[in-house]
């Protein structure tokens, strides 16, 4: 069995050194801001492997997002994690995973990465999809969603957005609740918020409401009793993860579905919430939760509580991919989120600008075909990723201030 060891680099590698790697090398690389915005500055893998056949050469790419991939790039070099290739990747997930300080954000990002690109390794040596390694698809269709309205959405242009929307085959859409709020704020805020739903609803369009964790309790209440004569999809994170309790209580004072989970980086981090009968739609984020391995356990554990798959990913082509491998394959999936278009990205790239099969994105009546190429279903442009990686700048994840200059949850 084939031992090679891990190392990361802090740029891209030319296309001579890439090259003369080593065929027993896997290196993982982390452009400046990676895939530009579209990807919001994630870490881009690069992984290479012998093929079954010797004299052939198998590479892959993965994508682990959070702002300043720094501390685990460096975490991850010091360690130069021994790792046995593609037979073992449940071991390595193990490996990686148990050590003394485990779970959060940064180290559940890493891991997020590295499973991400050996699954989609393993199937690419094997030919196959990679749906077809995880038991086989279980659909032949996914049905999506996008954003409109951005980080301070307006009544007065989200017709224009949700008909853009409609236009591109969309029947579902999601959009900030509120601007930012204070803790106790007027009440006459919140009108806008139920206006902006009805429009899209008269529209004929389904419609996640985010309160982004930006709206706290006292205000919470009053919103979600507001909207739910108005029938949105569901809520999302109606209050910050941290306060279980609270989430709890809106829980049973409403009848709109709670969706959450794209701050929760393991099945430990769930499980409370599962227990406690608060969430209805689970959205983990498959590029911080422990990657497509644990995504699958975590879905898994969810249908025991009856509770639905809608993951977390207003991200680049490699995170969304993976994302469908996993939804294409579990009973409780629901519906996927997807960046195309996203405010994010507003004078940049999307998520059809790195690979050359963006076609795999095309949304039918509100639905995307399942991936069916081998690996993930998408190809890398490799020059493309080189060309924009030079020169842009890392994604800061933004603040708002209130009017007296207290920071208030973005």
């Amino acid at each position: 069995m084939m031992q090679s060891k891990l190392v990361f680099s802090p740029v891209l590698p030319s296309q001579r050194q890439e090259q003369s790697l080593s065929r027993a090398t896997q290196r993982c690389f982390r452009p400046q801001a990676s895939f530009h915005s579209a990807l919001l500055s994630s870490c881009l893998i690069y992984i290479s492997s012998p093929h079954m056949n010797p004299d052939a050469s198998l590479h892959t790419y993965s994508s682990s997002h959070y702002p300043s991939s720094t501390p685990f790039i460096r975490l991850f070099s010091c360690t130069q994690t021994q790792l046995i290739f593609r037979s073992h990747i449940e071991q390595i997930w193990q490996s990686l995973h148990r050590t003394f300080y485990r779970g959060g954000p940064i180290l559940q990002s890493a891991l997020s990465g590295i499973d991400i690109a050996l699954w989609d390794l393993k199937a690419r040596s094997l030919s196959l999809p990679l749906t077809s390694l995880l038991g086989g698809p279980v659909r032949s269709t996914l049905r999506v969603y996008a954003w409109i309205g951005g980080d301070r959405p307006s009544l007065s242009t989200l017709s224009t957005h949700a008909s853009s929307r409609k236009s591109q085959g969309f029947t579902a859409v999601k959009m900030n609740a509120t601007e930012d709020l204070g803790w106790l704020d007027s009440p006459s805020l919140l009108i806008e918020s139920v206006e902006r739903l009805k429009l899209v609803k008269k529209m004929g369009m389904d419609a996640g409401m985010d309160f982004h964790g930006r709206v706290h309790k006292p205000m919470a209440k009053q919103l979600a009793t507001a909207l739910e004569p108005h029938r949105p999809l569901f809520i999302e994170e109606p209050l910050l993860s941290e306060n279980i309790e609270g989430i709890k209580a809106l829980a049973q004072q409403t009848s709109i579905p709670i969706a959450l989970g794209e701050r929760l980086f393991s099945r430990w981090d769930v499980r409370p919430f599962l227990e406690a009968g608060c969430v209805d739609i689970l959205q983990p984020d498959i590029s911080h939760c422990g990657g497509i391995s644990e995504m699958k356990r975590i879905a898994a554990m969810a249908e025991t509580y009856d509770v639905a798959l809608a993951p977390h990913c207003p991200l680049g082509p490699i995170a969304l991919a993976a994302c469908c491998a996993v939804d294409a394959t579990v009973a409780n999936f629901a519906i996927q989120e997807m960046g195309l278009g996203i405010h994010y990205n507003d004078g940049s790239q999307d998520l059809s600008s790195y690979i050359k099969n963006p076609e795999v994105w095309a949304v039918r009546d509100g639905y995307i075909d399942i991936l069916k190429g081998p690996g993930l279903g998408i190809e890398v442009d490799e020059e493309m990723v080189r060309k924009l990686a030079k020169d842009a700048k890392a994604w800061i994840s933004p603040t708002f201030e209130g009017p007296g200059g207290e920071l208030r949850e973005w």
